[in-house]
């Protein structure tokens, strides 16, 4: 497996475990990350702040159905479930878009419709 999509398993893994260092550890310092409709920051700092929604409890299960990698771009599809606070559940499919420097994330772009 490339270093780019150990990269995005370790991305990954750092949500599941509600690990913020690992996840972090991951970024470019300027990374940025949009969400169209939803979420368009840039920077680690800014980052971090988005790591922890606050309409959310506990840690979500997110799976990777499939990643493809051309060019320093890693695909990812999967799915996400996670529980809101208020006892709904949120159960989505997803495809994450990661643009890749020196096998840190530096963009990510993602795409989420729930189930």
């Amino acid at each position: 497996m490339s270093e780019n999509k150990q990269t995005v398993e370790l991305y990954i893994e750092g949500f599941n475990e509600g690990n913020d260092a690992k996840i972090l550890s991951c970024l470019t310092e300027d990374v940025a990350w949009y969400m169209p409709g939803f979420i368009d920051i840039k920077g680690k700092t800014a980052f971090a702040g988005e790591i922890h929604n606050d309409a959310f409890t506990g840690k979500p299960g997110i799976t990777i159905s499939r990643m493809s990698e051309e060019n320093n771009v890693v695909i990812a599809e999967g799915a996400v479930k996670a529980s809101f606070k208020d006892g709904n559940q949120l159960d989505a499919v997803f495809c994450d878009v990661f643009e890749m420097e020196n096998g840190k994330i530096k963009k990510l772009y993602t795409y989420q419709m729930n189930r």
